[in-house]
């Protein structure tokens, strides 16, 4: 799979080893920035990850600041991207399963490495459930 991902300065420390374990995983990584510690604005990042999956050059993202609020929220204001916060296994099945979420939204300062890979790992390999939820995901457009 190719997969987008970024983050701002606070999700730079988790974001790093993320990208290393979906390449060891055989994903295809686009880095989306940034690339230090240095201060800058989660949206730039969170806005890109969105455009990279909505205009299908990814086929999922991965969007990271200190909380996975904010960055989030940049995600979902991008046309066909639909981030979620995953904070635990529940929320990592079930974005996908009901929400056919495209995005895993994390925190760095909240998210374990270890947690966020297995967060990662579920939400990369749980399929959409369409039926009944396919309507709803329509609504968000």
């Amino acid at each position: 799979m190719r997969i987008a991902i970024g983050s701002d300065h606070a999700g730079f420390p988790l974001k790093q080893p993320l990208m290393q374990w979906l390449e060891e995983q055989g994903h295809t990584v686009l880095d989306a920035g940034t690339d230090s510690l240095e201060r800058t604005d989660y949206p730039i990042y969170g806005a890109e990850v969105g455009r990279l999956v909505g205009d299908g050059e990814a086929d999922f993202g991965v969007a990271v600041c200190g909380s996975g609020q904010g960055i989030c929220m940049a995600v979902n204001k991008v046309d066909h991207a639909r981030g979620g916060i995953l904070r635990d296994l529940y929320d990592a099945e079930m974005t996908r399963r009901h929400n056919n979420a495209n995005v895993a939204c994390l925190g760095a300062r909240v998210t374990p490495i270890p947690t966020a890979k297995e967060l990662l790992r579920i939400f990369l390999a749980t399929p959409f459930d369409g039926g009944r939820h396919e309507a709803r995901v329509e609504q968000l457009r």
